[in-house]
């Protein structure tokens, strides 16, 4: 009888968890339930030579709160997502000898900084947490039961009922991750974005000569000069009707909001610069009409590769700054400058 040897490959299983621990994940939905408060005891002291002690029942013990805290260690909800639902501890009832229960153990929930929770059934939102160590309970445990000694008087010496621990609150409720950066990045796929991102910073997003090589955004920070800096998001390329759904933009035009000031790149061998311009203005107003109001600048890449441009066409757009090279480093310092007086006007 033959045996055929079986050859297992034990990297595959790995493999599959290494990817999962470096997708970028800025959206998920989970369910929240705090814990419910524990029941108020009914109980009467009962010792020798003591006939009458009266009642001693002990209050219910509070339910575990819920609560997210904005971790500057943390760059993506992934961990949030895979957990999906959270369920604090309850409190303990109270005992006899007036003692009160346990409470509840609470939940900590860790998030990147620049997150924000909506309620799905109210859509309002319930937290934004824009600074480190931030936190804020997001749903609180019920509160204990009083037992039968806090109900005790002159003219009730003898109360045989306590209360019930009241419910937690519960909910299901939507995480939104929005990078929070100085300057967001934004133009075309293969306009240069992540090229002028890891020249400008130590930061490696993926770069190759077709579209869409960016799928997740990039932070970068820019030394602008002594003790000062910027921090710089490389956000994915946006095409036409990114607003609608359409291509890669729609779902990362959120960390747009939370910059301070907008960097539009342009491919210099674009034909006509003002109808790319305004193009992807149009994607981010039909997203939220708020971010015209940020400041803007426009510079022209790729400037290596040009021979003959007609200033024109650009010199009609007032938003127009320099043109740049990421390749040579030409004009990189005059843009990193430029940027610096935009924000400390801002």
């Amino acid at each position: 009888m033959l045996f055929k040897k079986r050859c297992v490959n034990f990297s595959a299983p790995f493999l599959f968890l290494n990817i999962l621990t470096i997708m970028f994940i800025d959206y998920t939905k989970v369910e929240l339930k705090a814990g419910n408060g524990g029941k108020g005891c009914v109980s009467f002291r009962r010792e020798k030579y003591i006939s009458k002690g009266g009642p001693d029942g002990g209050n219910g013990g509070n339910g575990g709160n819920i609560t997210v805290v904005a971790d500057t260690n943390l760059h993506t909800l992934q961990d949030v997502r895979y957990a999906r639902i959270y369920n604090a501890k309850n409190g303990s009832p109270g005992s006899s000898g007036i003692k009160t229960g346990k409470n509840g153990n609470d939940i900590y929930i860790r998030v990147p900084v620049g997150t924000l929770i909506r309620n799905i059934d109210s859509k309002e939102i319930a937290a934004d947490l824009v600074e480190p160590r931030q936190a804020f309970i997001i749903c609180k445990g019920g509160k204990g039961g009083r037992g039968n000694v806090n109900f005790k008087s002159s003219t009730h010496q003898t109360p045989r009922y306590a209360q019930s621990g009241l419910p937690g609150e519960t909910g299901q409720f939507e995480f939104e991750l929005k990078i929070l950066a100085d300057v967001g990045l934004v133009g075309h796929p293969n306009a240069g974005k992540s090229t002028l991102l890891s020249v400008l910073s130590k930061a490696k997003p993926k770069i190759a000569d077709y579209p869409f090589t960016t799928l997740e955004p990039h932070l970068g920070i820019v030394k602008s000069g002594e003790y000062k800096s910027f921090l710089m998001a490389d956000i994915p390329g946006l095409i036409e009707g990114a607003s609608e759904g359409k291509g890669l933009g729609h779902q990362f035009l959120r960390h747009i909001e939370r910059n301070r000031l907008l960097l539009f790149l342009i491919d210099g061998t674009e034909p006509d610069p003002a109808a790319t311009f305004n193009s992807l203005k149009n994607e981010l107003k039909n997203f939220n009409k708020a971010l015209m109001m940020k400041p803007i600048i426009l510079v022209r890449t790729k400037e290596d590769i040009l021979d003959d441009i007609e200033e024109s066409k650009w010199d009609s757009i007032p938003e127009y700054t320099m043109e740049i090279s990421a390749v040579t480093g030409n004009g990189l310092t005059e843009l990193v400058r430029a940027i610096t007086n935009r924000l400390d006007e801002a």
